[in-house]
This record gives C-alpha cells, sequence and structure tokens, in this order.
C-alpha cells in the first residue's frame, strides 16, 4: 500500500487555477460516496479552501499513483477543458506525505502563517470522509495525529499571537491603547472590504456598539446590519464622535474627510475623554494636523505595517520553532505506519499457528476421553505457551528489521516458510473491502 497527496496551492497554482477546482462540500461528499469506482484507492480525504485542494489517499501497489490520483482529481473538479498542468500540481509519498500535512494543519503551508481556520478546515475534511466511509487505519491515524500536532502548535508556539493583516493590526492596536474593548464605542468610516473586517475583528474582540459612516447610506446600513451596529448619516458623523472612544477610517476618498478644525471643535464637548484615529485609508483620511490637538492620538497605516512587518518576522521565527516539533512527530507516526505495514502478515502467521494448535489439541482430546477438566486445562495453556515461544523469535526478528527498514525482507521470508500466501487472497480481499467501507 502506498500513502500519498496530489494538490495544488497558492504555492503552485494561480488564483484562477484554484478557484476552478475549488470544491464545494456537497462535491466532495459525493465523489467520495462514489469511491467504489476507483479500483486502487482504498482510503480518501479531500481537503478543498480556497488556497489548496489537496487529495490524500491509500493506495493499492500501483505503477503510476500520480495518475491514479489525477483521474480523481479530475473527475471530481476539473472544469471543462480546463485540466490543470503537471507543473501546477505536487505530490508528496509516504513520509513527506505525512509531514507535508502536519504542516497544512500546523498553519505553516498557509498563505498567512499562523491563521487559524485551517485547522478547522482540515477537521472538516476528514470529518467529511469518515461519515462517507472512505477512511480507515491509515488516514483515521494521519489525520488524527495531524489535528493533535496542529493544536500542539498553536499551544507550545507563538505562531497565531500576533497581528498579520491591517485590520487586525489596528484593532489590536486599539486594544492596546484601552485595553478591554466591551465598553468602547466605535465609529468606522467606510463600508468597504477593510472596513468589514476591521468591524468583524472588534465584534470578536468584544466590542458592543459600532457605528458605521459611509457616503452611500445604504451600504453603511447592510455592513451595520451585519453587526448589530447603527448606521450614521455621512454629513454628520462628527456629532457621533462626541461619544466615541476609537474612530477607524477607510474611505476611498481622494482627500482629507477629518480636518483638525472639526476635531478641535468637539473635545471640548468629550469632557477630558481621549479620542482615537487610527487611519487606515490610502490617500490617508485624516488631515496630519489632528495630531497636534489636545487629547487626540492618531495613527495611520504606516504604523500599522510596521506592526504587520514586524509580527510576521515573529511568526516565522515561531514557524521555524513548530518545523522542529513537526519533525518529531512526524517521525514517530512514520516509525508507526512501518510496523503497521507487516502486521498483517504476523496476524496471518499467529491465526494459522492457532488454527494448527486448536486441531491438534482437539485430536489430542479426542483420544483421552478420560481426562479430568483440569488436565485439559493444563493441556489447552501448555500448547498457547508452545506456539507463544515459538513465535517469539520470529516476531522480534521482524520487528528489529522494522526499525532498520527490512522488515521487507522478512515479510518475504515469513511468507514463504509458512505459505501464507496460500491464506492471503481472501484476506486481502477482505482487508481491501474493509479500507472502504470501514467507518471508524
Amino acid at each position: 500500500m502506498l500513502l500519498a497527496v496530489l494538490g495544488l496551492n497558492h504555492n503552485t497554482a494561480p488564483v484562477e487555477v484554484r478557484e476552478c477546482y475549488a470544491c464545494p462540500e456537497d462535491l466532495v461528499k459525493q465523489a467520495l460516496r462514489h469511491m467504489d469506482e476507483h479500483d486502487d484507492i482504498l482510503e480518501c480525504v479531500v481537503l478543498s479552501t480556497c488556497n489548496r485542494t489537496e487529495v490524500y489517499v491509500v493506495l493499492e501497489d500501483v505503477d503510476e499513483p500520480t495518475a491514479v490520483i489525477l483521474e480523481f482529481l479530475e473527475r471530481l473538479a476539473a472544469p471543462a477543458g480546463q485540466p490543470v498542468s503537471v507543473e501546477q500540481l505536487f505530490y508528496h509519498s509516504g513520509e513527506a506525505c505525512i509531514r507535508h500535512l502536519f504542516c497544512v494543519a500546523a498553519s505553516i503551508d498557509s498563505l498567512v502563517i499562523g491563521e487559524g481556520q485551517i485547522l478547522s478546515q482540515v477537521k472538516k475534511a476528514y470529518s467529511i470522509a469518515k461519515d462517507c466511509g472512505t477512511t480507515s487505519t491509515v488516514l483515521n491515524t494521519l489525520f488524527n495525529r495531524a489535528i493533535a500536532a496542529g493544536k500542539k502548535i498553536r499551544t507550545e508556539t507563538r505562531i497565531a499571537y500576533s497581528a498579520v493583516s491591517v485590520s487586525y493590526a489596528a484593532v489590536e492596536l486599539a486594544k492596546q491603547l484601552l485595553g478591554d474593548l466591551a465598553c468602547a464605542n466605535v465609529l468606522i468610516l467606510g463600508a468597504g472590504e477593510m472596513s468589514e473586517l476591521t468591524a468583524r475583528h472588534l465584534v470578536e474582540n468584544g466590542v458592543k456598539t459600532v457605528f458605521v459612516s459611509n457616503r452611500n447610506h445604504s451600504r453603511a446600513e447592510e455592513l451595520a446590519e451585519k453587526f448589530r451596529g447603527q448606521a450614521v448619516p455621512f454629513e454628520k458623523f462628527m456629532k457621533w464622535a462626541v461619544e466615541t472612544d476609537i474612530i477607524i477610517t477607510s474611505t476611498g476618498a481622494p482627500h482629507y474627510i477629518v480636518r483638525a478644525w472639526d476635531v478641535a471643535h468637539i473635545m471640548p464637548q468629550r469632557n477630558g475623554r481621549p479620542l482615537i484615529f487610527i487611519d487606515i485609508a490610502v490617500p490617508r483620511d485624516v488631515e496630519p494636523e489632528v495630531a497636534a490637538i489636545a487629547g487626540v492620538s492618531l495613527y495611520n497605516i504606516d504604523n500599522l505595517n510596521a506592526v504587520v512587518d514586524s509580527n510576521k518576522r515573529e511568526r516565522q521565527r515561531e514557524a521555524r520553532k513548530a518545523e522542529k516539533i513537526l519533525e518529531a512527530e512526524a517521525k514517530e507516526l512514520t516509525d508507526r505506519f512501518r510496523y503497521l505495514s507487516y502486521q498483517p502478515v504476523l496476524s496471518q502467521l499467529q491465526d494459522k499457528v492457532e488454527t494448527i494448535r486448536q486441531r491438534e489439541v482437539k485430536r489430542a482430546l479426542a483420544k483421552l476421553p478420560d481426562l479430568g477438566a483440569e488436565d485439559r486445562r493444563v493441556l489447552e495453556n501448555m500448547s498457547r505457551m508452545l506456539v507463544r515461544k515459538i513465535l517469539r523469535d520470529p516476531v522480534l526478528c521482524t520487528n528489529e528489521a522494522a526499525a532498520q527498514g527490512e522488515e521487507d525482507f522478512c515479510v518475504e521470508a515469513l511468507n514463504r516458510l509458512f505459505k501464507l500466501n496460500e491464506l492471503g487472497v481472501t484476506k486481502h480481499c477482505e482487508v481491501k473491502n474493509h479500507h472502504r467501507h470501514a467507518r471508524q
């Protein structure tokens, strides 16, 4: 069997290609429920997000594994007449596949290192495949360990602690300046994408009152409704500024919309309460002279970009720490899979010997009809101990060979010496059927 992954992501393919291969949940479920059509695929999980579509599989021994997985990917998501090019795909097998998924789950392979969404997406992808019955021993083990490793990285490193987007950095700055944001009133000027992201981060960090003002009042109402806020007429937003603690500006205006004279006019009405402006617009929304007014603090996008760049470098340092942790986790799982590869042979050997033991004990007892219950128990125990001691050295030898990557020799020797292949045809079919339909 072969563990492998094939797919495309933000490192290998541009967005116009990735979006063609993005698979909605219902399409993934439909494909997984028809896995019986792919004879060479024993187990399968599909991970599809805005930045990646990846197919994790356990395959039969095939000559061209990439072709098998690519056929499945093309049937799953390829747009008509637009197959993905080989250069836009990546392929990993064995230990490299394990390391790749661990890095994905730990968000080291993400476009934004340390982002938190990917771990929940990995969990969801695994859950869908498990519910569809397309995972068994190998992928169950792999994904459970990868999810645990992702959680461990977020607990034992600071990879997700610092802001790496301007909108998030603006909210982090507000928290540093005010502390608890639960009692803060925030006014957002602008209703575009950056404003929406900022509003979302504010609400997630406890802000209860969000005012939104925009030249297009209906757009302000739409954004305010998303966050249970209040839309404010654009021509009167300075009136609301009197009761506001933080004003975040992100409009597309080509000129200043907040003038120093207007701010100076409202400050006496605030009874000494400070006012914070965070201007993330380019061109700037707030006149620079506002910073000179007593009680007013002004931060622009350059201040935030410096924080973002610093935080990106911090996350990269934490990612290097995370890689060392993942290295140990991946090695441990690789060793475990190595042992899994010869377990079926040892099971066949033990089953065969146990069948022989039971048959011979039954024959012996038939020739000794007057044997008492205690004597029968002694005979049964003696036969079990004989089997255990005879098999001990072959099992230990195979274990040692697996630790050195030489288990194939021992497996072949066991098959030939004990004629296990005579039992293997039926068992192989049973194992494949189990892989395809197991719901563990």
